[in-house]
């Protein structure tokens, strides 16, 4: 007896239908999307970029730049930017106003640092410009408003420099006469830098600087310490400046202070010490932390909102695919 097709059992293998497919489809699209919303909202954890400031060396008096070598040297090596321009040394008024405008030219954060005579010139050079973000003092003079460096200096015992200088005149173009002030060849060593060897001192007192004796009775106009977070470093065997004066600035200031076993001239003597300091001041004097991309949250928020409307657009229109199909087969009952 032959069976009715219509009541044969049919065995087939059974496919995903296209519908179902579509959900497949929707489905990994959508977490695709997701996922890469996830990965940008992961990234956005970390949207910010370190700008290190730009590290400005002032020297003082009876030096040059070249003082900062061993400093200088150290702090490109950590990536800083470094510049270290030349101090005139012609009086306090006019010195601190040549590195405020030299400060103009630099982008961005700074760290100012000022040795002996350049702690007394960035203090007032620093006044008012919002880039310099802390100070560092080395072996340094720092006046409060009003006050003389020659004053400043005379309050505590321990300093030979006075009886190591030797005064030489000489004459401006406008035919006024002024005085420069060095350090005595042979005075050299003991008063300003007693722990390097003899021949560096040697060379270091030939090739000083003068500065005019006339900025020691400048009265400073500005005392920026008051207002930036500062640094100072004492050196417990300085005969320039008396460790005693430069623990009572230091105090004074707030300043957070280190001490070194070291002459007037730690930069050069123990440039990692020095070095170190302003590594902290770096990171210590303020937030450089910049935004790299602006609004990246919400940048995330509308990728993963895309993501799901279009894994919901894929489903809707693998939907009414579905249904339209369903409608156009032969002998299909409604609802079946």
């Amino acid at each position: 007896m032959a069976v009715s097709p219509v009541h044969a059992p049919r065995h087939r293998r059974i496919r995903p239908t296209r519908s179902r497919r579509g959900h497949a489809i929707a489905a990994a699209l959508t977490t695709t999307v997701l996922a890469g919303a996830a990965g940008s909202a992961a990234a956005d954890t970390d949207t910010t970029v370190v700008t290190k400031p730009t590290v400005v060396l002032v020297h003082g008096a009876f030096a040059d730049a070249s003082s900062w070598n061993a400093v200088v040297e150290r702090l490109q090596h950590d990536g800083f930017s470094v510049v270290a321009p030349a101090n005139p040394l012609r009086g306090l008024a006019g010195d601190s106003a040549y590195i405020a405008d030299f400060l103009k030219s630099i982008q961005g954060p700074i760290v100012l640092v000022g040795h002996s005579y350049g702690g007394a010139v960035i203090s007032t050079a620093a006044a008012g410009n919002s880039q310099v973000k802390s100070l560092v003092f080395v072996n340094a003079f720092m006046p409060d408003k009003g006050e003389a460096l020659g004053a400043l200096g005379d309050r505590f015992p321990g300093s030979e420099l006075a009886a190591a200088l030797k005064p030489v005149p000489f004459r401006n173009a406008d035919g006024t006469s002024g005085t420069d002030l060095y350090l005595r060849a042979a005075k050299f060593h003991k008063a300003f830098a007693a722990d390097l060897p003899a021949a560096v001192a040697a060379v270091m007192a030939a090739t000083q600087r003068p500065i005019v004796a006339s900025a020691f009775m400048d009265k400073a106009a500005e005392a920026a310490w008051k207002t930036i977070p500062s640094w100072a470093l004492v050196s417990t065997r300085d005969k320039a400046i008396s460790p005693a004066l430069e623990r009572f600035e230091a105090q004074r200031a707030h300043a957070q202070t280190v001490e070194v076993d070291a002459s007037h001239v730690a930069l050069v003597s123990h440039p990692d010490a020095v070095t170190d300091l302003i590594r902290q001041a770096a990171t210590g004097g303020g937030s450089y932390a910049q935004p790299a991309l602006a609004g990246t949250g919400l940048n995330t928020l509308v990728l993963a909102g895309l993501g799901v409307l279009a894994g919901g657009t894929v489903l809707m229109g693998f939907g009414l695919s579905g249904a339209a199909r369903k409608r156009r087969e032969p002998g299909r009952e409604p609802g079946r």
